[in-house]
């Protein structure tokens, strides 16, 4: 294969690598013990497996199948934002590039910026009009990718906010 490619070579999108786990989970927050009513709560690694995919396919939540991760697409979106409004995510995802730029080297020719505009009506002060959608209160989702599309980076704004701006902060 062409070294050059950007084509993404040996890449499991359904599973993170172990040892990327193993490093990973003392930073997620741990699931509450307990014996009540109600289902149990769904394990870290699935869940972590599952945003894994979505932000190297890009797919939508919805498209992800409760069968591929044992967990529901709604439970990885619900997971997903709370993780981000608590920080959770800065520590995994330093750990994530990390452990990405040794094993597989990031791309460093080119990178690429894109954003998911998203309806959020309880949103409070942290959104912004959604210019697609007539003014109402929106988020926006910013992705910086290498050049094999592997995640480096997740930002979240107003959905007025220009990608220029995120990629600043960068």
């Amino acid at each position: 294969m062409n070294k050059d490619s950007t084509k993404t070579r040996l890449v499991n999108f359904h599973q993170l690598p172990p040892k990327l786990w193993k490093k990973l989970k003392k930073h997620l927050p741990k699931g509450r013990k307990g014996t009540g009513p109600g289902r149990p709560r769904v394990n870290n690694r699935d869940v972590i497996n599952g945003i894994w995919y979505v932000l190297w396919s890009g797919c939508q939540w919805k498209a992800v199948k409760r069968e591929w991760f044992q967990v529901s697409s709604s439970t990885l979106h619900e997971r997903f934002q709370t993780w981000q409004q608590k920080g959770v995510f800065d520590k995994p995802f330093k750990v994530m590039v990390n452990y990405y730029a040794r094993e597989t080297k990031i791309g460093w020719k080119w990178q690429s910026v894109d954003s998911k505009m998203v309806p959020a009506p309880l949103g409070g002060d942290k959104t912004g009009r959604n210019p697609t959608d007539r003014g109402k209160s929106g988020a926006k989702i910013h992705l910086l990718v290498d050049e094999r599309g592997a995640p480096l980076t997740i930002h979240i704004t107003g959905a007025n906010e220009h990608d220029k701006w995120s990629v600043m902060i960068w």
